[in-house]
């Protein structure tokens, strides 16, 4: 049966100088197997993934497994405790404006170094353990810089050690108001079905501070290096995903069980879970490549009220959304409807009514095509 060890990580101190702690819950199966990384909450508004590892909790605690399941919920303290009346502002740090899931750790250079020093002989095994341990070495010593680390990349660095152990990453998130949708590298499309995630963009191999691009961009660049070094398909089998949930500042256990079983059929397809039934719905999934998810930003400000649902199909010319403009109630320009520019599907949307010029009012999927 499996193990659990319930452990504590000092992410950072407040300003009374008491430590800040994460909560880790780590699952050792009796055999041997892959290793899987699952963190919540890097945005502190963003909760539900916390619900989904309670469920995750409660099913590891019966379902065998072979390998090793960390668990990270609420992995920032700082930004789910960052209110401002009503609403969580804990997409950004206070101190320094940084996004909290923008300060992970990489580098191209150190990459094609660790690639010239792989002998033509050396197992893929070898070569997996050797790059962890550099990786980590770099993560440590950046983490003790005098210069330029933040408190954002401070606990970024702190996660990503922790991540970059596991052959599965999954980062749970969720939008303003938001339908599922999944972020896949591009290299590991067939798993994209293995969720119960109805919406799927397709990421390429560019690095932009994420904690997924964090894990898979390095792998992914190793892999092509070696590859052409030995004229053959190397595979590290390595994957990373940022999952997003559905809307932030709310919580259902309900859903949490739902988004719980999609995880549990990825980890059973991977070899995770050997008694495991659960497998994937059959549902439409459609995708996208990232170049063509778009963000329709707001030409006029006013209050606005939202037509279109996150996960609509909507077609040229349909009406997304609907402005009224307070100074102009005596006049025929006191509301003004925002069409959609092209077929689209809607993945979320700004969760205020009261929106100023230039605000991010949709995002959504163009030229998608069925998985």
């Amino acid at each position: 049966m499996n193990q659990l060890f319930k452990e504590h990580l000092v992410v950072a101190q407040n300003a009374s100088g008491r430590n800040m702690n994460v909560p880790m819950y780590r699952f050792v199966g009796a055999k041997p197997g892959p290793k899987v990384y699952i963190q919540s909450s890097i945005h502190g508004a963003e909760v539900q993934g916390n619900v989904v590892i309670y469920q995750l909790v409660q099913w590891l605690k019966t379902l065998p497994i072979c390998g090793e399941v960390l668990l990270v919920p609420n992995c920032n303290p700082v930004g789910t405790n960052i209110k401002a009346g009503e609403y969580t502002l804990g997409r950004f740090d206070p101190v320094n404006g940084t996004n909290w899931n923008r300060g992970y750790y990489y580098d191209d250079a150190f990459i094609r170094k660790f690639a010239r020093s792989i002998e033509d002989e050396e197992s893929v095994e070898s070569i997996k353990s050797r790059f962890r341990l550099e990786m980590k070495q770099q993560l440590q010593t950046r983490l003790s810089e005098t210069w330029g680390v933040g408190l954002a990349q401070h606990l970024n660095l702190k996660l990503q050690q922790l991540a970059f152990d596991a052959d599965y990453v999954l980062d749970l998130h969720n939008g303003p108001v938001s339908t599922r949708h999944l972020y896949v590298p591009e290299y590991a499309k067939e798993s994209a079905s293995l969720f119960n995630i109805p919406h799927v963009i397709f990421m390429p191999n560019v690095f932009s501070g994420a904690l997924d691009e964090a894990t898979f961009c390095p792998w992914w660049l190793l892999a092509d290096l070696v590859s052409n070094k030995r004229q053959k398909t190397v595979d590290f089998t390595v994957e990373a995903f940022t999952l997003e949930m559905g809307s932030q500042e709310v919580i259902s256990f309900t859903e949490g069980e739902y988004d719980a079983k999609s995880i549990l059929a990825y980890l059973t397809a991977k070899g995770c879970l050997p008694n495991s039934t659960i497998i994937p719905e059959k549902m439409s999934r459609k995708a996208v490549m990232l170049r063509h998810y778009k963000t329709l930003f707001t030409r006029q400000g006013g209050i606005v009220e939202y037509i279109v649902k996150p996960g609509e199909v909507v077609q040229k010319g349909e009406v997304l959304a609907r402005v009224l403009n307070v100074d102009n109630l005596d006049t025929d320009e006191a509301t003004t409807e925002i069409l959609a520019p092209c077929d689209l599907v809607a993945i979320l949307h700004f969760p205020s009514a009261s929106v100023l010029s230039g605000t991010q009012l949709y995002k959504c999927f163009t030229e998608y095509f069925e998985l």
